[in-house]
């Protein structure tokens, strides 16, 4: 949840007749989570958002799990420069279980052609390279290399990406709305001052593209292992105004300001996103180490007992591991304990801070690395405690 955003024309009171300047109806579209019980917003369009042209040939996009047993994993896709031609087709899905996948995504091309929907999944992208537009019917947002974007399932969207840098991207689907945390939160929702991002931090779209004359436009919806297409014969662009509280937004990894303490303090704190009951996802940023005189700022041993902990190494010197790369994967499950590699405990006494960038998934059911993560596999890496 982020707060209540505003953008271009909208009537004075919600289901009421909102007039075109040819005083036609504007048609209003209702777009919610959770059923109605969740936040929503209110769209406005010009044209019916319901007018199907022709149905395309659906193309399937089902993934595959291996049988790898239980283990500590590597995965090494630094050594993937592209994954695919477009956004949809370079997506790999490396992880996954009944509530999330975690995908890399490393596009050849800049942009698309149509329009995509997760009809089932909100989405949650960190952009590890690249800077770009996500353009969808709430309007422009501004995405930079360093952001979490956040888009709601059900957002109709593409990212048009900066022909500088190619992009390179981790995905993660969630079944369950992404939320901010909610012991950040107040009873009413604002966060809080011991929050560690607030909501000056937290970026919505900035200005409308509104597309005013009918306009074929095709349109890619997620849905039950198939990417299904659909040609509308206006544009998804024709919203004039919305107002709530669902929309997509951007916040920096470099905007989140971490939580220190005299001695080591557990992966809770760096917490900056929940999908209730079904995983949260934490930012480790540039920080001081805890400054007991005795403290050991490499982390202790502990066992994931109610959780798989994955965690996406982005920028920097990862200190308490040995052979991860800038876009490594771990997977460490639950079950089996770990910590450490050997000599970085020792290396860690009297470091002053660490400037390393990770992004972290603690799932609480277990996860299964895809047919397609098996490319990856580093067969040696559990054994690299030895």
């Amino acid at each position: 949840m982020a707060f209540y955003h505003r953008l271009g024309a909208v009537p004075h009171k919600r289901h009421i007749q909102f007039r075109q300047p040819n005083d036609k109806l504007y048609h209003e579209e209702l777009v919610s989570s959770i059923g109605f019980d969740g936040i929503y917003s209110l769209m406005y369009h010009i044209y019916p958002p319901t007018r199907i042209k022709q149905m395309l040939e659906p193309i399937p996009c089902v993934d595959e799990i291996a049988n790898l047993g239980l283990q500590p994993i590597h995965l090494k896709t630094s050594i993937s420069e592209f994954t695919g031609k477009d956004f949809l087709d370079a997506r790999q899905v490396l992880m996954m279980n009944s509530d999330c996948k975690i995908a890399i995504c490393n596009p050849e091309n800049f942009t698309t052609d149509y329009f995509y929907k997760n009809g089932e999944a909100d989405e949650v992208i960190y952009m590890h390279d690249g800077d770009g537009w996500l353009i969808s019917p709430f309007g422009k947002l501004r995405i930079r290399k360093g952001d979490y974007v956040v888009i709601p399932r059900t957002t109709i969207y593409r990212i048009d990406f900066d022909p500088l840098v190619h992009p390179r991207m981790l995905i993660v689907e969630s079944r369950m709305p992404i939320e901010t945390v909610g012991r950040y939160r107040n009873e009413l929702g604002q966060l809080l001052e011991h929050s560690p991002y607030c909501e000056r931090d937290i970026h919505p779209p900035t200005s409308l593209l509104i597309e005013e004359e009918p306009k074929e436009c095709v349109v890619y919806v997620k849905k039950q292992g198939a990417y299904h297409r659909f040609l509308y014969d206006t544009s998804v662009l024709d919203v004039v105004g919305w107002d709530g509280f669902l929309y997509p937004y951007t916040f920096s990894i470099y905007d989140f300001e971490p939580i220190t303490g005299r001695l080591h303090m557990p992966p809770p704190i760096h917490q900056t996103f929940q999908s209730r009951g079904c995983f949260v996802i934490c930012s480790f940023v540039p920080r001081l180490y805890d400054y007991h005189p005795l403290s050991v700022p490499a982390p202790y041993n502990h066992s994931n007992i109610d959780s798989d902990e994955v965690l996406f190494y982005a920028e920097g010197h990862f200190m308490s591991r040995k052979g991860i790369d800038r876009g490594s994967f771990t997977l460490h499950p639950g079950g089996l304990p770990h910590g450490p590699h050997p000599g970085t405990m020792e290396a860690s006494l009297g470091k002053a801070e660490t400037k390393e960038y990770a992004v972290m998934v603690d799932t609480f059911k277990p996860l299964h690395v895809t047919q397609k993560g098996l490319m990856y596999l580093d067969k040696d890496y559990p054994f690299s405690w030895l």
